[in-house]
């Protein structure tokens, strides 16, 4: 089979191109899970012979691997005793200008996520600014997109930072036998990151100004909830303004549907029958208390008795999230409100209330609802975050000492490993096991962190990076890049990571730093150059993808809070993206000169 070439390429080779294009094709236009994607991509190059099982299987025990799963322990750990909470409520304070106020986030959150999970950084912050930019009289669509790169230009300064970090410096260390230090890309992600804030202050024009969703759910104007009576009502037989359902604090009573005839407006003498639906406009919570106080319920179905009534329940924010097998559909047409025991009160898009029945309402990614739910949520939270993404958590965890106990463990991991005193690997394993010790997370809390959807892409990436190295496609595209762009080693280094830049808008990172580090490592070599400088340029580079929302997760978690548009993102992304790769480029070859090899 090898024998067989066509344009340079053999049959081994043919078939890892293809898969590789169909696995990155399946990712972009389908909803299938990004780990059954890469698993099925492993299986097909080592059925057709292109991987043998030790290859095929070699991301699963890769050390990079084992350190990120490692990690998620290591993260839960912080999480739960508070340490984010008390960085962010003793950091932010009450800046005077958008400038001091840009400097005030980005900063914080780009030193978090310089240990921990970009998106669990994000995540915890995105209300947080929500609030925050209400005080300070700024739009949040003017603060979440700079928290968003903010946080993936942070995961650059160390090698735990982000996964592609840990990916090519795995790949690296197994290519030459030497470890990369855990502080290697500080130097050059602090300076991309003084320069991704100061591009940020200067552009600040080039960020829209948007309403923030919730802002549609505060007007009292032209807002409905629609609301049943049921059968057993004490308030049947009454004329509405008897029952005291005509003029209600907080709104008004603007329809009665009664049977399938609708009274609009409504008659205050009209009397109230089992099964009428009551729409009211007006402040939404307040209009929701009818539910209590005048023994009414929530129209998604026929109800008929009030002990279906759960006075416990409570409104909740959730943002329909890229992938989510919502878009396209309206709910009144699915059984999500019945399968999840929710029931869909209001929906804004782009910050504005839908001017409709909300039920009715066909669901864009990045709309922002609002649902009537019950305390606990009836089936997997984690499941339904596939639809879903909320924000509010019931889980305040309490700050006290383990929050510091947390924080040293963390920052021993840290100096340990950058101070060659212990490798990563067991100093993630030791601050795990640590984080377990003195209980800053129990072993449920620790298991239920570890995203092993996250840990399977991870492992495919290594495999194909295996795979596109070991059938010659790296080298051909080495010498391809290289016909193209001569033998100036600065040149190649711009172009492979500018190609590196733009793929990553589209794919993971991971897999990104992964199918280019082979091409990278043989540019160099065939350039006569130390490979190192050329991969931590690499590193930045597909970590830097700021012109897409489907760029990173972590523009996805503010792309629904914002309010923004697709082309919100281009307008101040693709230059962001020249002037990082171009900041990258001057600081990597200034911290680690090129050095030819011996």
């Amino acid at each position: 089979m090898e024998s067989i070439v066509l344009w340079g390429f053999n049959l081994y080779a043919w078939i890892t191109i293809v898969t590789v294009l169909a696995m990155f094709t399946v990712l972009l236009l389908t909803k299938i899970r990004a780990d059954l994607v890469f698993l099925g991509a492993i299986a097909i190059l080592f059925v057709t012979g292109v991987l043998n099982a030790k290859e095929a299987f070699s991301g699963f025990s890769s050390t990079s691997v084992v350190i990120i799963g490692v990690l998620f322990v290591v993260v839960a750990g912080l999480t739960h005793t508070g340490v984010l909470q008390w960085i962010v409520k003793h950091l932010l304070g009450q800046p005077e200008t958008y400038s001091k106020a840009v400097i005030r986030l980005m900063l914080p959150v780009a030193g978090l996520s310089s240990f921990l999970s970009n998106t669990t950084v994000v995540a915890l912050f995105v209300g947080i600014v929500k609030m925050w930019s209400k005080k300070l009289g700024i739009s949040p669509s003017k603060l979440l997109i700079p928290l968003s790169y903010a946080s993936g230009m942070g995961g650059v300064c160390t090698l735990i930072g982000t996964p592609p970090n840990l990916i090519i410096s795995g790949l690296y260390a197994e290519n030459t036998g030497v470890a990369m230090n855990v502080l290697t890309t500080t130097i050059p992600g602090l300076f991309c990151l003084a320069i991704g804030v100061l591009s940020i202050i200067a552009m600040r024009k080039l960020l829209p100004d948007r309403k923030a969703p919730e802002s549609a759910f505060e007007s009292t104007s032209d807002y409905t909830v629609e609301l049943l009576v049921p059968s057993d009502n004490p308030h049947i037989g009454e004329t509405l303004n008897e029952a005291g359902l005509n003029d209600v604090r907080g709104g008004n009573l603007i329809e009665v549907v009664h049977y399938d005839e609708f009274l609009s407006p409504a008659d205050g003498e009209e009397i109230v029958m089992g099964g009428d639906r009551l729409i009211y406009s007006g402040q939404i919570d307040e209009i929701l208390d009818l539910k209590e106080s005048h023994g009414l319920v929530s129209a998604d179905h026929h109800v008929f008795t009030l002990s279906e009534i759960d006075s416990s329940r409570q409104l909740r924010t959730a943002y329909v999230t890229f992938g989510s097998s919502l878009i396209g559909k309206a709910i009144g047409k699915t059984s999500f409100e019945k399968d999840n025991g929710v029931v869909l009160v209001a929906v804004a898009r782009s910050g504005n209330r839908i001017d409709q029945s909300p039920r009715e309402v066909v669901l864009q990614a990045g709309d922002t609802l609002l649902l009537d739910c019950p305390p606990k949520l009836k089936i997997d939270e984690s499941s339904l975050t596939t639809k879903l993404h909320f924000f509010d958590s019931d889980q305040v965890p309490n700050i006290g000492k383990k929050t510091l106990i947390s924080t040293t463990i963390m920052m021993a991991m840290v100096v340990l490993s950058a101070l060659d005193i212990i490798p990563l690997l067991q100093c993630a394993f030791l601050a795990a096991i640590a984080m377990l010790l003195f209980r800053c997370c129990n072993v449920d809390q620790a298991m239920k962190a570890i995203n092993w959807e996250i840990l399977m892409v991870f492992a495919g990436s290594v495999v194909l990076g295996v795979a596109i190295q070991k059938t010659g496609i790296a080298e051909r595209l080495a010498f391809g890049i290289l016909d193209v762009c001569g033998d100036n080693p600065i040149v190649v280094m711009t172009a492979i990571c500018f190609v590196g830049t733009f793929i990553t808008e589209f794919i993971s990172n991971t897999a990104a730093g992964a199918m280019f580090f082979p091409i990278m490592y043989q540019a160099a070599e065939k350039l006569g150059y130390e490979p190192f400088p050329f991969l931590v340029a690499l590193m930045v580079s597909v970590s830097s993808s700021f012109a897409t929302p489907i760029g990173s997760p972590t523009h996805m978690l503010v792309y629904g809070p914002g309010g923004y548009r697709f082309s919100d993102f281009m307008r101040i992304g693709l230059l962001m993206n020249l002037i990082i790769l171009a900041a990258n480029i001057f600081i990597v070859n200034i911290v680690y000169p090129l050095t030819p090899l011996h």
